[in-house]
């Protein structure tokens, strides 16, 4: 019987859990309800009840995260002699709403990050959102879009866009072609997501040499972590492109199960703008022709539950076919002679489909070493068409797969972190007659260690990622085109003239970026913090930048790629292949940030400077070649004849030249008494090239200020931002005037049962102004749209 009881003992104390008690509450004694109590690095957690207690099991030591909405989130370490104390713990009120990050291994707040990191979440999603993604970020503190006929516009954070801003759904590549193009749209959406996170500035640790610049995260439920019935639902009509809008979010589950379900519909005409003298004398509106949209999408999913985290798969669908505005060939003149020859201008619309598979799970261990497992597999098939008139014109095709292991341990001499694995392989064609791009494959393998802790009252953070990059192309080619200096006179061929053959040769090359981060955060007095970030990051330039050789209409340009360079000899102009490898783009990057976030009043205030060597971009080499659009009838050669070179595009060449990148972001939040809030801001940045001269389409300085009031069932909010003139133009690109835009909202909610339903009215540019956005490559011929009543119902569950 004594050893029966010796050997109980034995098992009780090799388990080393303990209830710990304890109850949280605000400043002012009163017991805060809700809030989430977990243990670092284990999938254990509780909420608190009405009265603010909580009880959770713990080992020995352990370390808690505790949060609720409006209040600052803490940190608590407990020794071993402190688990059988009831734990009083004191939550400060924040004017700043702290949100826990996804796309970061460790899951830190907004607040609690080294790098500046945006999360738009809750209502202001919901009042923010829009078609696109970037118009959606648009008035996020240091993010700005490219605006593409509000149908294809995509995030610009601090200046960097393209292949330098990575684009993911939970974390994972989304996988389309957007940052081949400014025409071609982001495939996710955000009227079913749950939070969009922006890390600004380099993000190459945690997401590869893509996320130079930064890294927009879109978080959904598509694959659910618990079984808790939630969910929400939209409808919605907007008045200046006469939009029909509705969307679907389910979550539930049963047993040990959990299932997901989401969709949405939308669909709308071409966008009105203000009509101005200088645009329109006779008309009391105008529209820009070809943003009509039709977009549609639904996902699946389900999880297994299990006592240490969960495994899940989903699948989700996404079409969206859309006009391109401004997709004309050759210049304007040819557009105008073609118009009189037919009788209508040439429409272009495009069909985008994408299949997106993914597996996540998120797994905690009683391991002497590893402390959790999180995976993520994606597999994603997307093609696009564009369609000319009805016919197909281009076909792009992208398919990627891709794998993300984080391998998190035991704390260790109180570090806390571990190893990150990625894969990605992404397989790119195109084809058609604007297929500038030859198809090419990207491998990618990379390994990262990342790790942080506490000294203190400061958080160190430390990571180093090294990256293996393949690209291979079998069927780059150098086209027959005819190269002129665009001040000659076209040269007529002769008759019996000998066509040269378009060369074709394969490309492989490898690349090994290596990043390198070291933050700090110091909590040098209640409420206020300090963050320094230091980063250097390689990128390697992408395949489209490198192998790039054809007409790229949405730009109105000859791109031609990084492999290539221009040789003259007599009066022949031609390209060929570089001797030497490309470059890498290299970036060295300081982020400085203070926070104020305690109290009824909020400042964060943010200073960068980015150092980037080879950045490539594309520099005009002052000559013209054929559009290539196949306009090769009579009618086009008369076209052609009288108009001189109307049927030629403007050469541009991808090159590295080294490049700053400096500027600051400033928010303030002042909560002046339960009813009103008050927030100002302002964002700049300022792009030259260390040789002189400026990058082109850098969004202009701006701020504003906006003013939101809660009262009882009743919110509203209506904020003014100015944009200023853009004078700090690259060469050949034209000054963009400033503007002022506000926007209105007001939110009513009616409990309805289990149900809180909500009717919205939002008013976007309330002022009809004529706005233009210098970061657009159809700045001229696409203003923003005008005054706008957005209409709609929400219900959430």
């Amino acid at each position: 019987m004594n050893l029966k009881l010796l050997f109980t003992a034995i098992i009780c104390l090799s388990t080393s859990a303990y209830a710990l008690e304890g109850q949280i509450s605000d400043g002012y004694g009163k017991a805060i309800d809700g809030a989430l109590v977990e243990v670092v690095g284990k999938r254990v957690s509780t909420r608190t009840d009405e009265q603010g207690y909580f009880e959770l099991d713990i080992d020995t030591a352990a370390e808690l995260h505790v949060s609720a909405p409006g209040f600052v989130h803490r940190t608590i370490r407990l020794e071993a002699g402190e688990i059988d104390k009831v734990q009083r713990i004191v939550l400060a009120h924040s004017v700043i709403e702290q949100v826990d990050v996804v796309a970061i291994p460790l899951h830190a707040s907004n607040i609690e990050a080294a790098i500046p990191i945006n999360v738009l979440s809750g209502e202001e999603l919901r009042n923010k959102q829009a078609a696109t993604l970037g118009d959606s970020l648009a008035a996020e503190i240091g993010v700005h879009t490219s605006f593409h006929g509000n149908v294809a516009s995509t995030p610009i954070i601090r200046g960097l866009s393209g292949p330098r801003v990575l684009i993911t759904q939970n974390s994972l590549d989304v996988s389309d072609v957007s940052r081949v193009g400014p025409d071609h749209s982001v495939a996710t959406e955000v009227s079913t997501a749950e939070q969009l996170e922006v890390l600004r500035g380099p993000a190459t640790l945690f997401f590869g040499s893509g996320a130079i610049g930064g890294v927009v995260n879109v978080v959904d439920k598509r694959v659910p972590t618990d079984t808790e019935t939630s969910g929400e639902w939209q409808l919605s009509q907007d008045s200046v492109n006469d939009q029909d809008f509705a969307s679907v979010n389910l979550n539930t589950g049963t047993g040990n199960v959990a299932f997901h379900v989401d969709g949405f519909w939308r669909e709308s005409d071409d966008y009105e703008v203000p009509v101005s003298p200088e645009i329109d004398e006779d008309h009391g509106e105008r529209t820009v022709e070809s943003t009509a949209e039709e977009s549609k999408g639904y996902t699946f999913g389900a999880s297994y539950i299990l006592d240490n985290g969960y495994v899940g798969l989903s699948y989700g669908k996404f079409d969206r076919d859309y006009g391109i505005p401004g997709h004309g060939h050759g210049e304007e003149e040819e557009e105008e002679h073609e118009e009189e020859e037919h009788g209508e201008e040439e429409t272009v619309t495009l069909g985008l489909e994408q299949d997106r598979y993914q597996l996540i799970s998120e797994l905690t261990f009683d391991h002497t070493f590893v402390s959790a497992l999180n995976t993520r597999i994606g597999y994603t098939d997307y093609e696009h068409t564009e369609f000319e008139d009805g016919s197909i014109g281009t076909t792009f095709m992208n398919e990627t797969s891709e794998v993300k292991l984080e391998l998190l341990h035991q704390p260790l001499a109180n570090w806390h972190g571990g190893i990150v694995l990625d894969y990605k392989n992404s397989e790119f064609s195109a084809q058609g007659e604007e297929a500038f791009a030859p198809p090419s494959e990207t491998d990618a393998f990379a390994i990262a260690l990342v790790e942080e802790r506490h000294f203190g009252d400061v958080l160190v953070q430390l990571g180093a990622r090294i990256e293996q990059v393949n690209i291979k192309s079998s069927e780059v080619t150098i086209a027959d085109v005819e190269f002129l200096h665009s001040d000659e006179e076209e040269h007529e061929e002769e008759a019996g003239e000998e066509e040269h053959e378009a060369e074709i040769f394969s490309f492989d090359e490898d690349y090994t970026p290596f990043s390198l981060s070291v933050g700090a955060v110091w909590d040098f007095a209640p409420g206020y913090n300090l963050g320094v970030a230091l980063s250097h990051s390689e990128r390697a330039p992408s395949a489209a930048e490198l192998l790039s050789f054809g007409p790229h209409i949405a730009t109105d340009t000859f791109e031609i790629g990084a492999l290539f360079e221009v040789h003259e000899e007599g009066e022949e102009v031609h390209f060929e292949p570089i001797a030497s490898k490309p470059e890498m783009e290299k970036s060295t990057n300081i982020d400085v940030t203070f926070r104020k976030f305690e109290g009824n009043v909020g400042i964060i205030l943010n200073a960068f400077y980015n150092q980037v060597d080879n950045y490539y971009a594309q520099f005009d080499t002052e000559l013209v070649a054929e559009a290539g659009h196949g306009h090769e009838d009579e009618e086009g050669e008369e076209a052609e004849e009288e108009h001189g070179h109307g049927g030629e595009l403007p050469v541009f060449l991808f090159q590295s030249e080294d490049v700053t990148l400096r500027g600051f972001e400033a928010q303030g939040v002042w909560q002046i008494n339960p009813q009103f809030k008050t927030t100002v801001y302002a964002d700049y940045v300022r792009a030259e090239l260390d040789d002189g001269g400026n990058l082109p389409r850098i969004p202009p300085m701006r701020f504003g200020a906006s003013l939101d009031y809660v009262y009882q069932r009743l919110s509203a909010n209506v904020s003014w931002t100015h944009y200023s003139d853009q004078d700090d133009v690259a060469m050949l690109e034209t000054e963009t005037d400033g503007y002022d835009w506000i926007n209105a909202n007001i939110n009513y909610r009616i409990p309805v049962n289990e149900t809180e339903l909500t009717l919205f009215l939002k008013v976007e540019n309330l002022g009809d102004e004529e706005a233009r956005v210098h970061s657009s490559f159809l700045k001229d011929l696409a203003p923003r749209p005008g005054r706008n009543f957005q209409i709609g119902i929400r219900g959430t569950f």
